[in-house]
């Protein structure tokens, strides 16, 4: 059915407006958006929905900026809810027999194995067992190659024993992966997955890192981010050039979120989308798959599947409790991930359904999940899904 349906639903131009449509088709999702407004949890969301590739929502709602409104075609910040691009990346390295997920890093990267890391493989990495120590990376000011230089030269965890223990590494492990690409492919991660994987798929707006002389043409297009605080909301430096125009694999990703929509769209259907193929179909069901089950996250507190750079539904451990899940009603295939309190990605096969939603406020990430587990929860609602 995707195959017969998705090229009604392409979005890459964006198509007619759909404000109308997004409230009619998900009143309650919205309504609930709407009202973290009025609660002043953020000051915008952007919303994508699509089933069997078919876009159903596809809207912004509130501001982007102060005094100018988000839209569909807003270029929104996705921070961890950008790494499965990332992980898209070293995957087809996989899929062409120059990586193995269970070789050792510095099988690429020979400097990576100062400090007991000789053993750390790429699995460990993507699945956040590899236990490396906690650094001040640096970014977005120093140099990349000074990052991983400063990576290489750090240990791991006292204790750990990669691939016994898990602990979610924001940005450490994606910094290697994104230097294993780089090293493999002879070309900047940023490059690789914006020219080999963004592009083809239509999503013509988003990056891992913008030149500065795109990033002028964008002017308004590009919205701000707001820290929650107790006297407010904070405007946070996301738009700086500095920042947007430095490339952090697990971390700096941003375009418009129906963007991110068309990636999980391709994940969904086997790799492809439109034609284009980006992962062979065995490649694409590997990656989704579990992969790390039944692990405590040491960083989050809770115990957390995942696949291959992708967490997959773990409503089992706690559906009121586990941290940047899918909602209520998500099947347990469904697969994606959240970016730091404010955004998630994600695809539920059961239903043919994908998802992606960011909110430009920032609170501490209690009141995020809930916040975001309710959105969810309410979409399926909408749907008939629930």
């Amino acid at each position: 059915m995707f195959a017969e349906t998705k090229q009604a639903g392409h979005t890459a131009d964006y198509g007619e407006d759909r404000t109308a449509d997004l409230c009619e088709v998900l009143p309650q999702a919205v309504a609930h958006a709407e009202q973290g407004i009025r609660d002043g949890l953020h000051k915008g969301v952007q919303l994508y929905v699509s089933l069997d590739g078919c876009a159903v929502a596809n809207c912004g709602i509130g501001e982007s900026r102060d005094g100018v409104a988000m839209t569909r075609e807003t270029l929104t910040l996705w921070v961890s809810a950008g790494k499965p691009l990332t992980a898209v990346a070293v995957m087809r390295l996989v899929e062409d027999g120059r990586v193995g997920l269970g070789q050792p890093v510095a099988a690429h990267i020979p400097e990576f194995a100062q400090q007991g890391k000789e053993g750390v493989t790429v699995r460990h990495l993507l699945t956040h067992t590899a236990g490396l120590r906690q650094i001040v990376l640096g970014w977005p000011n120093d140099p990349w190659d000074e990052i991983i230089h400063r990576i290489c030269q750090t240990g791991l965890q006292d204790g750990w024993v990669p691939g016994e223990r898990a602990g979610y590494d924001a940005g450490k492990s994606w910094f290697v992966l994104g230097e294993l690409v780089r090293r493999l492919e002879g070309r900047p991660v940023d490059d690789v997955v914006r020219e080999d994987i963004m592009r083809p798929l239509g999503m013509r707006d988003s990056w891992m890192a913008i030149p500065p002389d795109v990033l002028a043409g964008y002017g308004d297009r590009l919205g701000h981010v707001w820290a929650h605080k107790p006297a407010g909301l904070k405007l946070l430096r996301s738009h700086d050039p500095v920042v947007v125009g430095a490339p952090s694999p697990g971390a700096s990703c941003r375009g418009p979120i129906c963007e991110l929509g068309f990636f999980y769209e391709m994940l969904l259907n086997r790799g492809q989308r439109d034609g284009c193929q980006i992962l062979e179909p065995a490649t694409a069901a590997l990656m989704t798959q579990r992969h790390r089950e039944g692990l405590f996250d040491e960083t989050f507190g809770h115990t957390i599947d995942f696949g291959l750079g992708l967490i997959v539904d773990s409503n089992r451990y706690g559906p009121e409790t586990v941290p940047y899940g899918f909602g209520k009603y998500c099947s347990p295939r469904a697969f994606g991930h959240g970016g730091a309190r404010s955004s998630i990605g994600f695809a539920d096969p059961e239903y043919g359904l994908v998802v992606a939603a960011v909110a430009n406020g920032c609170p501490p990430e209690p009141i995020h999940n809930e916040r975001f587990r309710r959105l969810l929860t309410l979409i399926y609602e909408d749907l008939g899904l629930g």
